[in-house]
């Protein structure tokens, strides 16, 4: 335990707030989304900037304190708190500036994608930023970022023009093409592996309203549409972006539903996703245009923080007949309505375009992302819906290929690591080595240093 004194230093290095257990404020700080993590840091840092961030890094390193880092919060894998450590919270930080002629916009890395997307479009600008607007902006980026135009844009590391960056010896640098160029490519899908990032600057691009929504049919018909499915993703242009899986209405009925989002113009995507809407007998139809800020909360109701939350998800090797038949007899089956689980992501046009060892992120080959995002509410049920989760991956893995996007997987050790990365893991262990020779940051899926 540190001496008081030494706590009251930091408070006075530091401009925002120091928390410890007690305190008004330190439960709802060291809260994620999550409720499967409790976790009790030693402090909480409330960072207002990149100097208390800083701060705390160097405070950390003096007393030999583990360090979590929490943007939004919302690693599923609980890497953004921590026992014992401190915790460097940068929720507060939230400043953005839009550069309307250049396409551009800085933003701090406290920001979440809502909050992004609302000043971005009122200049009527975007970039992909996830699909879910309580997401933060720093993790779900640093580890690739999916989104609803990736096919037309590209993922949102794609579209990452710099980065401040606070390293483990406290410094503050700039990560750019032309600065920095190996940690550049590093935390573009290196996640934090190499320091705190403290602001990102983005491409933006033109968006006004999109034709978005889904059809929902009833799970039992899953294996005909995942069929369907396979067949129409071949065929769409890079304006679209589809996705489908098993959950349940907020009645319980348990459906299974293709999400759709076409960014180009309105009549060209009503002929597009013409065979989609006319495809079998669906249960409702709610594809319409609508703002993007509209479509990127979409998906918010079904994850509201508070619920105890385990993934599993792995890239797909090939969407074949037999996948299909297990995928589908999955569906309308998790122990919780809360789950959704299967869930199908497609990934193509722009985003894999790209080579694998441009970024960190490597996952660009892969036709269709898998997971198993099972939720529910009462710590009572965590060992059925865990093991169901368990089941249904193990039952999959002929299917599977040896990768995963790194924002959608539980703490499962070094192995998830590896596979998160791919063939970029020894070139991120060399930069590992340069900028974070001891594992300081070390609450992520880790890359391990060797010197």
């Amino acid at each position: 335990m540190l001496e008081l004194a030494e706590l009251e230093r930091l408070r006075s290095d530091v401009r925002g707030a120091v928390l410890c257990s007690g305190q008004p404020g330190y439960d709802a700080a060291r809260a994620i989304p999550n409720a499967m993590i409790d976790r009790r840091p030693l402090a909480i840092v409330r960072c207002t900037g990149a100097a208390d961030v800083a701060a705390s890094i160097r405070f950390a390193r003096e007393h030999n304190l583990i360090v979590a880092v929490r943007g939004g919060g919302h690693s599923v894998a609980g890497k953004s708190v921590c026992d014992g450590g401190l915790m460097i919270d940068m929720s507060g930080m939230k400043g953005i500036r839009v550069d309307p002629k250049g396409h551009t916009a800085r933003a701090e890395t406290g920001l979440t994608l809502g909050e992004f997307d609302r000043e971005t479009q009122g200049f009527g600008l975007a970039t992909p930023l996830g699909v879910v607007s309580k997401t933060g902006i720093a993790g779900l980026t640093l580890g690739g970022g999916w989104g609803h135009t990736h096919a037309k844009c590209g993922l949102a590391v794609d579209n990452v023009l710099s980065a401040d960056v606070v390293t483990a010896d406290g410094s503050l640098l700039t990560a750019s093409a032309d600065q920095n160029p190996d940690l550049f490519w590093g935390i573009r899908g290196g996640s934090g592996n190499f320091g705190v990032v403290t602001s990102l600057e983005y491409r933006l691009y033109e968006r006004g309203p999109v034709l978005g929504g889904g059809v929902f049919y009833p799970a039992s018909q899953a294996l005909e549409v995942l069929r369907f499915f396979r067949d129409f993703s071949a065929t769409i242009p890079d304006e679209l972006v589809i996705q489908c899986g098993s959950f349940c209405f907020p009645d319980g009925t348990p459906v299974f539903a293709v999400a759709a989002c076409y960014c180009g113009d309105a009549k060209t995507g009503e002929e597009v996703l013409r065979p989609l809407r006319a495809f079998g007998k669906p249960l409702a139809d709610n594809i319409s245009v609508i703002s993007y800020v509209q479509l990127q909360s979409m998906f918010d109701p079904f994850f509201p923080p508070g619920r105890l939350t385990y993934v599993k998800s792995n890239f797909i090797s090939d969407l074949n007949d037999r996948a299909i038949e297990v995928i589908a007899g999955f569906a309308g089956k998790s122990p919780s309505r809360f789950s959704f689980a299967p869930f199908i992501e497609h990934w193509h046009g722009v985003a894999t375009r790209v080579e694998p060892t441009a970024t960190a992120f490597p996952h660009r080959r892969h036709s269709y992302n898998l997971m198993f995002w099972s939720n529910w509410e009462h710590a009572s049920d965590s060992e059925k819906n865990i093991q169901w989760t368990r089941e249904c991956w193990n039952g999959l893995r002929p299917h599977l290929v040896d990768g995963a996007y790194s924002n959608y997987v539980s703490d499962e050790g070094e192995s998830v690591a590896r596979a998160a990365y791919g063939p970029n893991y020894d070139r991120l262990v060399t930069l590992k080595n340069k900028y974070d020779p001891t594992n300081f940051f070390r609450m992520n899926h880790n890359v391990k240093p060797t010197v």
